[in-house]
């Protein structure tokens, strides 16, 4: 079977708490209108809001909840993220759960908004897996796709599609959907980037097929997004070519040179290093203006 049904959820939530039992019913009303849905994909933070003191450690009660959702509704569920606690570090986690409701994967965002998700420490395992009978999945977060590193990786290990809960309320939206489209074609797969709404998002989720083609983008209120792909055609454009043209996966593949800046711990520079430490920027110096 290549047809697989997704759907996105953008939604409004609270800022700074429990927000599970909105998603529930979210889930149970989705499930109603359009049974056809087999994985549903919430945004960046939304269980339980921003703030890293509603951290918890997994498994979790709130876990086992989305679990028996999945189990429910016979659904792959992917409720977004949530801090997660291990000992005195937060992590900020996706978490997969099959439609046996079971947790097959647990995903720690690589690259927190730093220097603004502050205290959030980062993850180093890349997250991929399998929906039998379909295909293969990968899972970033947010800002982890200003990094090309992160999906061509993904990518590499297989990934078909790519499911990217997020949580963008400011300016650089527009970005954002341009480095989605980016990512889809670069990686010739599809890249589900779902947003919040409300105090958790500025919306505007985007559903890109493998050629970066925009399939679905929302507007920035409360939205269901419920897209059927075909994950043959990703199989096909990787074999054959963008339109028959750019082969991009295979090109990496056959590549004749090994990209010096990796070779450094951290990918420092001389050039980078110059850059300066990572900081919230301040305010610019005003000259004094002369005496008359």
């Amino acid at each position: 079977m290549s047809y697989f049904t997704i759907a996105g959820v953008q939604m409004h939530a609270l800022h700074h708490g429990d927000n599970t039992e909105a998603m529930r019913h979210r889930v149970d009303a989705l499930m109603a209108r359009f049974p056809q849905v087999q994985m549903v994909l919430f945004s960046e933070l939304m269980p339980m809001g921003a703030s890293p003191h509603h951290a918890q450690p997994l498994p979790s009660d709130t876990e086992a909840m989305f679990c028996q959702l999945a189990l429910q509704h016979r659904i792959w569920l992917i409720p977004g993220s949530m801090f997660e606690q291990v000992g005195e570090h937060i992590y900020n986690t996706s978490v997969v759960i099959n439609p046996m409701g079971q947790v097959v994967a647990r995903y720690r965002k690589m690259f927190p908004f730093r220097p603004f998700e502050a205290g959030v420490e980062s993850g180093s395992e890349f997250v991929v897996f399998d929906v039998p009978n379909v295909g293969r999945f990968g899972i970033s977060i947010c800002y982890d796709m200003w990094f090309p590193e992160t999906t061509r990786t993904l990518a590499a290990m297989g990934a078909e599609v790519i499911l990217h809960p997020t949580m963008t309320d400011t300016i650089d939206r527009d970005l954002e959907l341009s480095i989605a489209r980016t990512n889809a074609a670069l990686n010739q797969c599809y890249f589900f980037d779902i947003n919040g709404a409300g105090a958790l998002g500025n919306g505007r989720s985007i559903v890109v097929g493998p050629s970066g083609d925009v399939i679905h983008q929302a507007g920035s209120g409360e939205q269901v997004i419920p897209i059927e792909i075909d994950l043959n055609r990703v199989r096909r454009e990787r074999e054959r070519g963008l339109h028959g043209l750019g082969q991009p996966l295979k090109s990496f593949r056959d590549r004749k040179v090994n990209f010096s800046l990796y070779a450094n711990e951290g990918g420092s520079s001389a050039f980078l290093d110059t850059l300066g430490p990572l900081v919230k920027p301040g305010r610019a110096d005003l000259e004094t203006p002369p005496e008359h």
